[in-house]
């Protein structure tokens, strides 16, 4: 017999039945309002083909893939000079063909093209389910945790941005969270400024540092410039833009004096008043929520990003991002469906729980489970509330019997264990009266009562 000692892979976590319930809470609050807006739901498996999944995510993002080894004896089937060559690049191809799912945005634009006949445009859903990703794990960054996601293709409306803002604040709302930023930018803002800097080429190393800014500095990003090609003469160029502040308004009225000469980086201002209006018009007001801000430096350094970008902070707990997305027009045609346009946004639902977590915000109905226990003193205490415990089945209260006789001290803890907040006691007096004893576990308090009138009770 082994005598290994039972551990878990870092990066992953255990769920007790405790957390599994003000999990799903959190999914469950999410699901409803994507709904609300006219998402529907779909699955996909937790593996893809590797070429499915590499260069979609830059090379940072493909460095933290996990592959799968291909089953039977794999080594046999790679050319010797691969093996000796000691190069992992080279060999993986030959060794791995699957992997783990980084997001569910790559998963969901190879759904759509594998689908494109079956499906009506635009095509707008939502998907709850875990992706891997072979990162440093710290607070709040897991090797596996769940996304949150919605995406809309076919539909180039900046409707669907705003619309996402206002998923965001509702959602999060719903959750008990107050104090939350939603930061906003645009794919052509970065691409106009890399233009009028003379970098276009290096737009990817400049997204990639100046997205940093908050984690190293402005010195960090400099630093980081320099060693990824630009000169002193092009940070200066770059220090007001990554640097601006002012209101929303402020900083677009700057930025098109910056990007004067750059369509690209006009196109992109415009798409982000555009999203601005919608929000005033969809809100009612003439000002925009004062937790939607423009951020020139939040760039996400994912490759395929094209207009739009999304990223939702907690102003209430030190924790990264919640949520983030944005467009990408031109994801689908890396599969072969040319043209079709998508945008998408994704809760960090493994973060949102650390939050409410740390700030308490769990509703107490989030922890609900077994709402009455009905106690088990001997055979015919058991024989008389097995009926009963389908009578309150049938109310569609969750109840229990204690699963054989014991002694009351022990299934009052069992109770205690399981948040159970009511236990019926059942005795001879109970049997022959057919009047119950309810009692109430938070507070020790005792009631005698009629089978139908706990039902009513624990219903109402």
């Amino acid at each position: 017999m082994s005598n290994i000692k039972p551990s878990l892979a870092k990066g992953t976590r255990d769920f007790s039945p405790l957390e599994m319930v003000k999990r799903n809470y959190i999914f469950d609050t999410i699901k409803t309002v994507f709904k609300k807006y006219g998402y529907a739901e779909i699955q996909t498996p937790s593996m893809e083909n590797l070429a499915t999944l590499t260069g979609k995510y830059g090379d940072e993002g493909d460095k933290l893939i996990f592959k799968i080894l291909n089953s039977g004896d794999f080594l046999s089937k790679v050319n010797p000079e691969l093996l000796v060559s000691a190069n992992s690049n080279l060999l993986t191809s030959s060794i791995s063909e699957k992997a783990l799912r980084y997001d569910l945005t790559v998963p969901f634009a190879r759904y759509v093209v594998m689908h494109q006949n079956e499906i009506s445009l635009p095509f707008k859903r939502f998907q709850v389910q875990p992706v891997w990703r072979a990162d440093r794990p710290q607070k709040g960054r897991y090797r596996e945790f769940y996304q949150c996601d919605a995406d809309v293709v076919g539909s180039d409306s900046l409707l669907n941005e705003a619309e996402f803002v206002l998923i965001y604040q509702e959602a999060l709302s719903n959750l008990g969270l107050k104090d939350f930023t939603i930061k906003l930018n645009n794919r052509k803002i970065l691409s106009g400024i890399a233009e009028i800097v003379g970098k276009p080429e290096l737009i990817v190393d400049m997204t990639v540092a100046i997205d940093k800014l908050d984690k190293i500095g402005l010195e960090g990003v400099i630093k980081e410039l320099i060693d990824r090609g630009f000169t002193s003469a092009d940070i200066d160029k770059l220090k007001p833009v990554i640097l601006l502040e002012g209101s929303n308004k402020t900083k677009l009225g700057n930025l098109k004096e910056v990007l004067a000469g750059s369509s690209i980086g006009l196109r992109g201002i415009e798409e982000i008043e555009q999203t601005f209006d919608y929000l005033r018009l969809l809100l009612g007001d003439e000002s925009l929520a004062v937790n939607v801000e423009l951020d020139i430096t939040l760039a996400r350094g994912l490759n395929y990003y094209t207009g739009c970008i999304f990223e939702v902070k907690t102003n209430e707990v030190a924790m990264g991002s919640i949520g983030g997305g944005g467009r990408y027009d031109d994801l689908t045609g890396m599969f072969g469906l040319k043209g079709l346009t998508g945008v998408g946004i994704s809760f960090g639902a493994d973060r949102i729980y650390d939050v409410l977590e740390e700030l308490d915000l769990f509703p107490e109905s989030a922890a609900a489970g077994t709402k009455v226990l009905i106690s088990n003193f001997d055979k015919a205490a058991e024989k008389y509330a097995l009926p009963l415990l389908q009578e309150f089945r049938k109310a569609n209260i969750a109840a229990e019997l204690y699963p054989s006789p014991a002694k009351l001290k022990k299934q009052m803890s069992y109770a205690d264990d399981k948040r159970i907040p009511y236990v019926i006691l059942i005795g001879s007096e109970e049997m022959e009266s057919s009047i119950l004893t309810l009692k109430d576990m938070h507070n020790g308090q005792q009631q005698k009562l009629s089978a139908p009138a706990i039902i009513e009770f624990l219903k109402g």
